[in-house]
């Protein structure tokens, strides 16, 4: 069990939500390792480095999210397998384009070398393509599963914008121009809303829209929600950028300074970002007050990604 999730289980809610979190890892383990393409299928190298990029490793707080929202509105598991399948593959080419020599240099991901240092730069490349393919391959499969063609057509257009130029890639492209420069803060969030937020407020909505629809009032509440922990998440990243080492975090610790880029700790300092944190922790559970029971994964996620050590 991960020590964010350990810090969780004092009571018999956190034992409960621990289960919940390991049961969840395991269901879309077996879901993306269902719906990515067979090692053995023709090309099998592009195949072999897909799977590498993807299976056995990460928090999977992307897929948490989507199964955390969709338990509120009731979501069909087979439509939340889609979508959470979706936003992992995504977060995973994302990873895999980041970590190339164009763009952060980094030989080190979830512990072990990255993809095009296992695989090559160019093999790497593709592997991102072809994720970010899969993705939608695997969100359109949601409508035979539960949800509606109609949420569908919705959800597909959330995951682009989300994905796309005013969302993750626009938000990586700010990062690459800021590097050297001192950003203001809200340029830097606005930079992080982008790059790491929108992805994480995309993965709540594309849950929900799994189920029944949403009250005009509930739905603001989630979006509160989404962007709270959104931007919750790359503060608490910058912090453990600090904090942390290479063999906690499972990627090169310190690699943020070391390529002079703006960041919550230098903007900030260390005992702001960390204040930072916990009031976008605060600002997630009190977007979630009044929508009962059913929001109570999503509640005991916006802890996770606060308390987090990795």
């Amino acid at each position: 069990m991960d020590a964010p999730v350990q810090a969780l289980v004092a009571g018999a809610a956190g034992q409960i939500f621990a289960r919940w979190m390991a049961d969840h890892a395991d269901r879309v383990e077996g879901a993306l390792t269902a719906r990515l393409p067979a090692v053995e299928a023709h090309p099998a190298r592009l195949h072999e480095a897909i799977r590498y990029a993807v299976l056995g490793g990460g928090k999977r707080i992307r897929p948490m999210l989507v199964y955390g929202a969709g338990e509120f509105t009731g979501a069909a598991p087979g439509a939340l397998d889609c979508a959470a399948c979706a936003v992992e593959m995504i977060h995973a080419y994302s990873l895999v384009h980041d970590d190339m020599p164009c763009m952060d240099n980094d030989v080190l991901r979830r512990g072990k070398p990255t993809v095009h240092v296992a695989f090559g730069e160019a093999m790497a490349m593709l592997v991102g393509d072809a994720l970010q393919a899969l993705a939608f391959e695997s969100l359109a499969a949601a409508a035979g599963l539960g949800a509606s063609p109609t949420a569908v057509v919705a959800m597909v257009a959330e995951l682009g914008r989300g994905a796309g130029s005013l969302g993750m890639a626009g938000g990586q492209a700010i990062d690459l121009a800021a590097v050297g420069r001192k950003l203001a803060r809200a340029e830097l969030e606005d930079m992080h809303r982008r790059k790491t937020g929108a992805l994480l407020a995309a993965s709540v909505r594309l849950g929900a829209a799994c189920g029944r629809p949403l009250s005009g009032a509930e739905r603001m509440q989630l979006d509160r929600f989404a962007l709270a922990v959104g931007l919750a998440f790359q503060v608490v990243d910058d912090v453990l950028d600090v904090e942390a080492d290479s063999a906690t975090l499972g990627k090169t610790a310190g690699k943020d300074s070391e390529q002079n880029k703006p960041t919550y700790v230098s903007v900030l300092g260390l005992r702001e970002a960390r204040a930072l944190a916990q009031s976008l922790r605060a600002e997630a559970r009190s977007a979630l007050a009044g929508l009962g029971p059913g929001a109570s994964r999503l509640a005991a996620i916006s802890d996770l990604i606060v308390q987090r050590s990795s």
